[in-house]
């Protein structure tokens, strides 16, 4: 017997040094953890690569080992087999399709278990060439629609598609007459035309990683026969499939396109709900990023054109990949102890949840029961621990997540968390001592203070974890206190002593109080303590920590000292109210005192909303009271707004003022058929309060229409035509669907008016033809609105006027004088206004070279009544032909007789030359050589002469009749800047310019002469000369 018990407990010492081995090879070991796993691979077949790599990396303590999978069957890494492992990843050399094609799956080993990765596809991409037959030409009628099939080769993954007229790389481009399917890779034209003759190729591309290969197809003829211009509706030829699957996150693309003549217009709207802003709509394309589960519904494509429309409907369905909900986390459970796991993942359809353990399949069995995404163990064993995976999958895709499960066996040990060596205490107090060693299974604790045990009592508690509450302290309770724990893993102790000190006790508690919003106070909090130890301070608001920090300013500590803890408050708002508490705490006990301090101000937010009794202009609302927050509210006011305006208004309500206890009222002077929100503010004498929350949207009733259009005006328009035109009535003052315009107008000084109906809010002009109509005919002419609830107020009478015609008249005694050799002056004698056909606004004069045609003539305009002008750019020396017209809106009016003139010949092309000067006196006397016109140049009738005495000074401008000028100088004349030119019936001829110096005789001629502008030119003469003031700009 002895020899057994003896037997059994060297049994046990072995089995606990094993467990306890184990469990402090689990502080360093831990299970695979994937960080990097394969994903799925596409290869170009053909590719100039020669080989495959599918990554595989787990972080795992002692490292991994790896395996692959290929459709679930390992694959065998032999010596000459094109499979190789580098590191974890696999490397595939000359992948072939027929053998590599299929999914992979890497597996990560140590000796704390097994994980599996996610699955990885290995496919293989190509594009073959299209057929080689040719295709048949395509003969259809020019205006018709037409479609060319691409018919793809064989290929792999999908393909972009562009087609080709004539000759690469001639592509069609894409526009709302031509549309090319991304889906069929077909060509559509809506409306052919002679430009769409020619060969039509379908060029189809396939892009694989950055590997790019492109095909094209036989070219195909298309020819047209005579055209047929006749317009047709819309007839939808590429649509969207009934049913569009689509996953949540991606990009989902609809087609439609249609034939008509005109090319239709393409829109899209959702059937069952508003468009999103993810939409990207161009016509034919209706593209949706990012689709979510809101975005399913029934989608509608429209064609239009104006001879009707046609629509197609289609549904978009959003599924989804699994995605995690809740996952599984590395867990340490002890021995004989019960573990629930559980894991849930959203997608659609709903996955299917497995669990694996080392990357083999679970199953109900003996202590485990899987049931879906929970996992329930009964009485741990060391067996259990492993690498759990829980793995949720639908035809979308699959997920994996893994934790690892580690069973302990331990004997109990303080060494990470003893009893706290001093433990001081506040006398009349309590005090909590934990026991928590470390312990698989649970430790059995007890406690002693010195030699005596004890067990619970009215002071003394021992909770079921094991820690010692002590109450009402006093100095006899001072001593050791000593925590047992014992498991049949073994047993151990830990000891701490209990030390009393002085209560803490508040000593000034803060007192209640009664401010106004914005005002400042100080809650006062003293307290004594016991001196041995440091003394804190803390206050809560409505039992919550109040944050200096966070305060934005409001709260401060009032004083440094240690055992004063005010707190004072800035500024005071509503929040602010409430049950302040201070605490007084040392690191053994606490005190606390408390005061409510309420704050007074504006009322808060009524609430409950609602709006009934709704008519065309009043509604009735009413509320609930809100919080008067201490001050009595006094009255309310309502305020509203429209979809129109997102600004709030105050309205008028009845009664006019609303006495703070009620609870309802009317509103008034509404407009009728106008979306309307509302909402509440209430007042008191500390100003007024925050809105109620808006009340649900209501729209008041409808009413015929209460004011007449206005900006009634027209004019214009094609002979025999009365064009009337208005400012639309904005939709505050439609009152109603189905609104219109009822124009009223007869021909001034008649008796019947004729009257017509035209539909649509928005129109703005309605235009009268009658043969009877005579130009620019006053007409009398008024205006009101209706709706289906009846007709609105006419609006006053406005004279229109019909269309005008272009004068009938012309003007008179048209004379046309030469001023210059560039320039004339035209005058006339006025049309008559009672001959005019409209309103004139002004002459046109035309003129020509002789010899030209009259079509030729160049042309400038007057406006208003004016009778002459004055005509520019002529050529020198020429002979011109001169008319005048009248004009008004309606066009020009016939042209006066013509009259001729001839413009002078040009100045002469010399200057004066050989200029000389001399000094006498206060006078200089300038000469030079006379300039004689040469035969095709106006004669010379004199000179004139600008004279500067330096760049800063006025210039004086002196007229001669000869070739000689004197003019008096200033005593200190030292110099001048002259010009000098000649001048006629042609104009002002060249300048030559020279610098005058008083000791010097001769010309100094100056170059570049120019014409210059000169401001503030004074002209002058003496003896038989005049003096003239020019006052603003000359140009010489």
């Amino acid at each position: 017997m002895g020899g057994t018990a003896g037997f059994l407990r060297t049994s046990l010492v072995v089995v606990t040094f094993l467990v306890w081995c184990r469990a402090q090879s689990s502080t360093r070991n831990y299970g695979p953890v994937f960080e990097e796993q394969p994903v799925h691979t596409l290869f170009p077949e053909g590719s100039a690569e020669e080989k495959v790599t599918l990554a595989c990396r787990a972080r795992a303590s002692p490292p991994a080992t790896y395996r692959w999978k290929m459709n679930g069957t390992e694959i065998k890494m032999e010596p000459d087999s094109r499979y190789r492992l580098v590191a974890g990843d696999l490397v595939i050399s000359n992948p072939v399709k027929a053998k590599d094609a299929g999914s992979y799956q890497c597996v990560a080993s140590n000796s704390r278990g097994t994980v599996v990765s996610r699955e990885a596809s290995l496919r293989f991409g190509f594009l073959q060439e299209f057929s080689a037959e040719e295709r048949d030409p395509v003969k259809i009628t020019e205006g018709w629609g037409v479609m060319f099939a691409c018919s793809p080769p064989p290929h792999y993954p999908g393909l972009s598609y562009r087609w080709l007229l004539n000759e690469f790389p001639n592509f069609i481009p894409a526009d709302g007459r031509r549309f090319v399917s991304q889906t069929t890779g077909n060509l559509y034209i809506a409306k052919t035309e002679a430009s769409d003759l020619g060969n039509y190729s379908c060029f189809a591309t396939s892009h694989i990683d950055f590997i790019t290969k492109s095909v094209f197809s036989k070219f195909s003829r298309l020819s047209l026969s005579a055209e047929d211009a006749r317009q047709y509706a819309p007839s939808i030829k590429a649509r969207f499939p009934a049913d569009t699957y689509a996953l949540a996150g991606q990009m989902v693309t609809l087609e439609c396109f249609a034939f008509g003549n005109p090319v239709p217009r393409i829109k899209w709207r959702k059937l069952d709900g508003s468009q999103s802003s993810k939409w990207i709509g161009s016509e034919p394309l209706l593209q949706i990023q990012d689709v979510g589960f809101e975005d399913e519904g029934t989608y509608e494509c429209e064609a239009e054109n104006i001879k009707g429309r046609d629509t197609y409907q289609g549904r978009i369905i959003i599924q989804a990949q699994p995605e995690w909900l809740k996952v599984i986390t590395d867990t340490e459970a002890d021995i004989g102890s019960d573990l629930r796991w559980s894991c849930a993942a959203a997608g659609k359809p709903r996955p299917a949840v497995r669990w694996l353990r080392d990357g083999q399949p679970l199953t109900s069995q003996n202590r485990i029961e899987v049931s879906g995404g929970e996992l329930r163990f009964s009485k741990l064993v060391l067996e259990d621990s492993g690498m759990y995976q829980c793995v949720a999958e639908n035809k979308h895709g699959t997920v994996y997540a893994s934790a690892e499960l580690t069973v302990q066996a331990l004997a109990p040990d303080f060494r990470l968390n003893p009893v706290k060596r001093l433990i001081p205490a506040a006398r009349s107090g309590k005090v909590i001592i934990p026991c928590q060693p470390r312990a698989a299974p649970k430790a059995t604790v007890l406690w002693t203070k010195g030699t005596e045990l004890l067990i619970n009592s009215s002071r003394v508690t021992i909770t079921t974890d094991g820690t010692l509450i002590l109450q009402n302290i006093s100095k006899s309770d001072e001593g050791k206190y000593t925590c047992f724990a014992e498991n049949f893993m073994g047993k151990a102790n830990s000891t701490g002593i209990l030390s009393v000190r002085d209560a803490t006790k508040i000593t000034l508690a803060p007192s209640s109080a009664d401010i106004n919003v914005g005002e400042n106070l100080t809650l006062q909090c003293h307290a004594s303590h016991d001196p041995t130890m440091d003394l804190t301070f803390t206050w809560s608001l409505d039992d919550f920590p109040i944050d200096f920090d966070k305060s934005e300013g409001h709260y401060r500590r009032a004083s440094v000292k240690e055992a004063i803890g005010d707190l004072s408050i800035f500024n005071t708002q509503l929040k602010h109210s409430g049950r302040y508490t201070c605490t007084a705490q040392t690191v053994v006990d606490s005190a606390s005192e408390s005061a409510t301090l309420t704050v007074r101000g504006p009322p808060g937010p009524p609430g409950g909303v609602v709006v009934r009794d709704i008519s065309d202009t009043t509604i009735q609302l009413s509320w609930s009271r809100g919080f008067d927050n201490h001050s009595p509210i006094a009255r309310y006011i309502i305020e509203a707004r429209t979809l129109l305006s997102s600004k709030w208004k105050q309205m008028r309500t009845n009664p006019v003022n609303i006495e703070g206890n009620a609870e309802t009222a009317q509103v008034v002077n509404l407009i009728p058929w106008m979306d309307y929100e509302f909402r509440v503010l209430a007042s008191n004498i500390l100003g007024v309060g925050e809105p109620s929350l808006p009340s649900s949207k209501i729209r008041t009733k409808e009413a015929a229409p209460t004011v007449a259009p206005s900006g009634l005006s027209g004019g214009g328009g094609a002979p025999n035509e009365l064009i009337i035109n208005w400012t639309p009535t904005l939709r505050d003052y439609q009152n109603g669907d189905g609104f219109g315009y009822i124009l009223s107008f007869r021909k001034k000084g008649t008796q019947g008016w004729l009257t017509a109906r035209v539909p649509h809010a928005e129109s703005l002009h309605y235009v009268y033809r009658n043969e009877s109509i005579g130009p620019y005919t006053p007409f009398e002419v008024k205006i009101k609105a209706y709706n289906r609830k009846g007709e609105g107020p006419e609006s006053l009478t406005a004279i229109v006027y019909s269309a005008e015609e272009e004068p009938k008249v012309a003007p008179f005694r048209v004379m046309a004088k030469a001023v210059l050799s560039s320039e004339m002056d035209v005058s006339w004698e006025p049309v008559e206004q009672g001959d005019m056909t409209g309103v004139l606004l002004g002459y046109e004069i035309r003129y020509w070279k002789d010899g030209d045609k009259e079509e030729a003539a160049d042309r400038v305009r007057t406006a208003g009544l004016v009778t002459s002008a004055h005509v520019t750019g002529l050529n020198p020396n020429t002979k011109y032909h001169v008319s005048v017209r009248a004009y008004n809106r309606a066009g020009t009016g016939p042209p006066s007789p013509s009259t001729n003139v001839t413009t002078t010949k040009p100045p002469p092309k010399r200057p004066p030359g050989n200029i000389s000067w001399t000094f006498s006196g206060s006078t200089v006397s300038i000469k030079w050589d006379p300039v004689v016109a040469k035969a095709d140049e106006s004669a010379v009738t004199g000179y004139k002469m600008l004279y500067r005495q330096d760049s800063h000074s006025a210039p004086t401008l002196y007229l001669a009749s000869k070739s000689r000028i004197d003019i008096p100088v200033p005593e200190d004349f030292t110099h001048a800047f002259v010009q000098i030119r000649v001048t006629g019936p042609g104009g002002d001829g060249i300048p030559a310019e020279v610098h005058i110096l008083r000791n010097s005789g001769t010309s100094m001629m100056v170059e570049d002469s120019v014409t210059r502008p000169v401001p503030h030119v004074v002209i002058v003469t003496t003896n038989s000369l005049v003096m003239v003031a020019l006052i603003s700009y000359l140009e010489l």
